[in-house]
């Protein structure tokens, strides 16, 4: 997975087209999430599209996400957001700005409402799992 930064700084030269095609390669390139750990308890609420997520605790106490979702686009952007918190400790990831990480790539106005509407329920189950750890 590239580095946000270098993502923020690719994403702001493309055209429309080309920054679903960065989406969509990010999304492809999410480790892939066993289907035995997509189920209801792991399903994001308020997504337009299936968005599952599911936390693990590695031995040096980092969290690391699976997740994926049924939808291109949509998977891009739990990639994204995966990004800002992927394996890093849960005080690190309760203080991390998830919104203003993600600022700079206007995801509101670039996507239609139907692919936004469920990052801050996405957003909200990371922050949840990251204080439950904590």
């Amino acid at each position: 997975m590239p580095n946000l930064a270098d993502l923020r700084d690719e994403y702001d030269f493309l055209d429309a087209d080309d920054r679903y095609r960065l989406l969509i390669d990010l999304g492809r390139e999410l480790e892939p999430m066993p289907e035995p750990l997509k189920t209801d308890a792991t399903l994001v609420r308020g997504c337009s599209a299936s968005v599952w997520v599911y936390p693990t605790r590695k031995e040096d106490g980092t969290l690391h996400f699976l997740a994926d979702s049924n939808a291109a686009i949509t998977k891009g952007i739990i990639a994204l957001i995966l990004l800002t918190v992927q394996d890093r400790e849960p005080a690190a990831i309760s203080a991390t700005d998830i919104e203003g990480e993600l600022a700079p790539f206007d995801l509101k106005n670039q996507l239609s409402s139907n692919r936004t509407q469920g990052i801050p329920n996405m957003i909200a189950l990371i922050r949840d799992t990251a204080a439950r750890y904590a």
